[in-house]
């Protein structure tokens, strides 16, 4: 049984000031870290010609950051016990902020990539983080108008970073994305720091030597392998460095063995992931479902800019343009969302939002090279409106199922599935569109119908793994308020002595 000093003390239904200052910090800071992560793909072209290098070394700053936040996010749970609120807060922001400033002065490629790579170091504790302070200040009837807030930054922020670097570069040229976040990053920080306090106990954790290189080449090698598919289809074949599929076997062997690792180590103060976060049924349901919906966002975030401007002809700003309404409509519904959720639970809202999000995928399907923007633009907000019927329910289903002592493990298990799915969702979608899209050429379809081809058929293959979320969601429950007892871990004697 966990300590009672692992959280704060119970809220009232009115959290106080400081809480809410808290909380309205995290949100804003994650906002703006979240929100870079997809800012490069609509800035890549300008970068390439400036800098003079090629689309394959090019895409390492979006693979990079990818696998910078796959390595360091499973780490997170223990941070957060390590250092407590402030000093993780700190640590990640001021990585953020220096990595942008490094970014935006870079003279070279190399030192381009590595501002990127501190960046993601700090981007990649600050989800965890906020839902972490969430779930430990908010009360249980009031988390889903709160998880609602949460989920503009979860969903609504990589919508809508291609729509704000295409009007970023556009108006400023690519260096502008980072001048523009570097002041609003070292603001947050400086309130941060002076605002910000512990709202948890920091527990004397302490690091297994196996966890981090176990986690490193498990989620590494995976997010490397699946983005490097996704990639090599985009490239037209380029070869990356590493064999996609020797990366995605190395990944999956690794992962098997940090999972093996963790399983030994649950209930010890040396646990880097706690695995018993799958113990509790609601978790893993919760969380296998919110895992299809992102699959889908991202495949999206993907696939409808390359609809817009290399089918219908649209400049990236117009395409942008046309993305920005769904983006930020998903994030205005998700404390509207969450109130609902308070009160009827995740299956009247999840379940609607599974046949909105397959009836959005089948008419972007349709979509080519004589389809209107309105077209685009009426599929695109109804996919919002979906996935902000999903995320938010999901979420605070998932880690308001888990006992407070496992908040922050649930945190970095929610980050690092977004990561892994969301290079899986690219690759898949890329993949079929590829494929589907080299069919129509050879058989004598111009460029446009053949993209637009390719991405219709990969678009209706999305509506096709929606129908999982449907049968899964069947099975949501809303959680009942719980104590401080933790799940026994699978398999495994929680008795056993720390030194395993």
């Amino acid at each position: 049984m966990a300590s009672a000093s692992d959280t704060a003390p119970a809220a009232p239904d009115r959290l106080p000031r400081e809480h809410l200052t808290v909380v309205a910090l995290l949100i804003v800071s994650a906002f703006v870290v979240i929100l870079n992560e997809t800012t490069m793909g609509v800035a890549l072209a300008p970068i390439m010609e400036d800098l003079g290098i090629g689309p394959s070394r090019g895409q390492w700053l979006t693979t990079a950051f990818m696998l910078t936040m796959a390595i360091v996010i499973p780490m997170s749970g223990f941070l957060l016990q390590r250092l407590g609120t402030r000093r993780t807060f700190t640590m990640a922001m001021t990585l953020f902020t220096v990595g942008t400033l490094s970014a935006a002065l870079a003279p070279t490629f190399g030192l381009l990539l590595a501002g990127r790579v501190v960046q993601a170091s700090g981007t990649a504790v600050m989800m965890p983080l906020l839902m972490t302070t969430v779930m430990s200040l908010v009360p249980p009837g009031r988390r889903g108008q709160f998880m609602g807030t949460v989920s503009l930054v979860i969903s609504a922020a990589p919508a809508m970073g291609p729509a704000v670097s295409g009007a970023l570069t556009s108006a400023f040229g690519w260096r502008g994305v980072f001048w523009t976040v570097l002041p609003i990053a070292a603001i947050a920080l400086s309130v941060g720091v002076w605002k910000i306090r512990d709202v948890t106990v920091r527990k004397p954790v302490r690091l297994d030597p196996l966890s981090p290189p176990l986690a490193a080449l498990g989620f590494g090698g995976l997010v490397y392998g699946l983005a490097s598919l996704g990639e090599a289809a985009e490239l037209d074949g380029a070869e990356p460095p590493l064999p996609p599929g020797v990366a995605v076997a190395v990944g999956v062997v690794f992962i098997a063995l940090f999972v093996w690792r963790q399983l030994r180590l649950a209930g010890t103060p040396r646990v880097l992931m706690d695995v018993r976060v799958f113990g509790t049924g609601q978790f893993t349901v919760a969380l296998s479902v919110m895992a299809v919906g992102m699959i889908a966002l991202f495949g999206v975030i993907v696939l409808l800019p390359l609809v817009l401007q290399n089918s219908m002809g649209m400049t990236p700003v117009a395409s942008g343009a046309v993305l920005a309404p769904g983006g930020l409509a998903m994030g205005l519904l998700g404390p509207l969302v969450g109130r609902i959720y308070d009160r009827v639970g995740p299956r009247p809202l999840v379940l609607p939002g599974v046949v909105l999000a397959i009836a959005a995928f089948l008419a972007l399907s349709t979509l080519g090279p004589g389809s209107h923007w309105a077209a685009a633009l009426g599929g695109h907000l109804l996919l919002s409106l979906a996935l902000a019927l999903l995320f938010t329910p999901l979420m605070t289903t998932a880690l308001g199922s888990l006992p407070p002592a496992l908040y922050s493990h649930g945190s970095a298990t929610v980050s690092t599935m977004q990561q892994l799915v969301g290079a899986a969702g690219v690759a898949g979608f890329v993949a079929v569109l590829t494929l589907r899209e080299t069919t129509l050429l050879d058989g004598g379809a111009s460029a446009a119908e053949a993209l637009a081809g390719g991405a219709g058929l990969a678009f209706m293959v999305g509506a096709g793994v929606l129908l999982i979320c449907g049968l899964l969601a069947l099975r949501l429950r809303k959680p009942a308020p719980l104590g401080e007892e933790v799940p026994a871990p699978v398999g495994e004697n929680t008795s056993a002595p720390a030194g395993r």
